[in-house]
């Protein structure tokens, strides 16, 4: 049996306050383009079933409850009551907090609260850049105020975010260096001047350049793929190097495989188990297993990737635990790896490597 550390989530969203009908909650399961095929829910899917092992249990109930019991039983205890006891059930000691999803969701300090955890935040640089558009007049205050509110998000903030830099074909290629001054007082004034109309920053330019503010700042900076090919990141990572910034890179299943690469060629990058593990279910040790045999020990981060259903949080960890007991428990019993080993392994990717890469114990 392998012991794990209570856990350090590096990255997730809040929960939502509301109270959920059926279909809700199961459009709320996995990310869709459409509904389930026919004679089907959500819930059937690696993701529902594995809420469906891990969750009832935490509520009270039998492990498999049928979807209707569960919603019942969840109902039954209340929306705040169901979030505590999941969260508290999952066995995370910190949580770091992407607060730039939209919707009415927790924050870090309800969160930390209803998991009687710590709770840090990652400011999401898109957010960051159209709150302060909001309050800005001209192209040249934008700019001076976004230099402004990055130094400032730096000063509180454990990392930051960016969602759509390098999350498939249909984003505009991000070139790998700074933009000049010019280029992006000229990115700056298109995206303001489309603002009214909607848009998030979408400009390839004025993404550089958001990502270049943050790798200024020091602060480690969490780039997500969403399941994009990662090689699109390579020219950045390449261009990073040596400015001391960490990389932690978000998303990479089907392409984990080529994440873990990335993270054991260059030294300032990281790779994230992330949602890989809840949405794969009981294939997660498979999964988890071939981070393990590329990137190395200390470049793995556990993650849940939990938002909106504090299930989501629950299943991440739950299953991360298992998954790596299952691994690691494994290579020690055939005589592979010391017992001891194993232990220290787990205990690295659980949580000793996050706290590290986001200095959560420094003062």
């Amino acid at each position: 049996m392998i012991e794990t550390p209570p856990l350090v989530d590096q990255y997730c969203h809040g929960v939502l306050r509301t109270e959920l009908g059926l279909g809700t909650f199961e459009a709320l399961l996995m990310r869709s383009a459409g509904p389930p095929a026919a004679g089907t829910t959500f819930f059937d899917t690696q993701t529902g079933f594995a809420v469906r092992r891990w969750c009832p249990p935490l509520l009270g109930l039998e492990p498999h409850a049928a979807p209707a019991r569960y919603l019942a039983r969840r109902r039954e205890l209340g929306v705040a009551e169901t979030t505590r006891r999941l969260l508290r059930g999952s066995g995370v000691a910190a949580y770091l907090v992407d607060t730039g999803v939209p919707g009415d969701l927790t924050g870090p300090k309800e969160l930390a609260l209803a998991g009687d955890a710590e709770a840090f935040e990652s400011v999401r640089l898109e957010l960051l850049a159209e709150q302060v558009a909001d309050t800005s007049g001209t192209v040249g205050a934008f700019l001076a105020n976004l230099a402004e509110a990055v130094h400032h998000a730096a000063g509180g903030a454990a990392a930051f975010s960016c969602a759509t830099a390098f999350t498939g074909a249909d984003t505009p290629a991000v070139a790998p260096e700074p933009p000049g001054p010019g280029a992006v007082r000229g990115a700056a004034g298109r995206w303001l001047a489309r603002r009214p109309r909607g848009g998030a920053v979408g400009d390839p330019v004025l993404l550089a350049h958001l990502l270049w503010s943050a790798v200024a700042s020091g602060l480690p900076l969490q780039l997500h793929t969403d399941g994009a090919d990662p090689a699109a990141l390579a020219g950045f990572v390449r261009a990073t190097a040596g400015f001391g910034t960490r990389l932690v890179l978000l998303g990479g299943y089907p392409h984990h495989r080529r994440t873990a690469q990335l993270a054991a060629a260059f030294p300032h990058v990281y790779a994230d188990t992330g949602t890989a593990l809840g949405r794969t279910g009981a294939r997660a040790a498979a999964v988890l297993a071939e981070l393990l045999e590329i990137a190395p020990f200390g470049k793995l981060l556990f993650s849940s990737g939990g938002r909106q259903l504090p299930e989501l949080h629950a299943v991440g960890a739950l299953v991360f635990r298992e998954a790596l007991g299952r691994v690691l428990g494994g290579w020690a019993a055939e005589g592979s790896w010391s017992w001891r080993d194993a232990e220290r392994v787990a205990a690295l990717v659980a949580a000793g490597n996050a706290r590290r890469v986001y200095r959560l114990d420094t003062p």
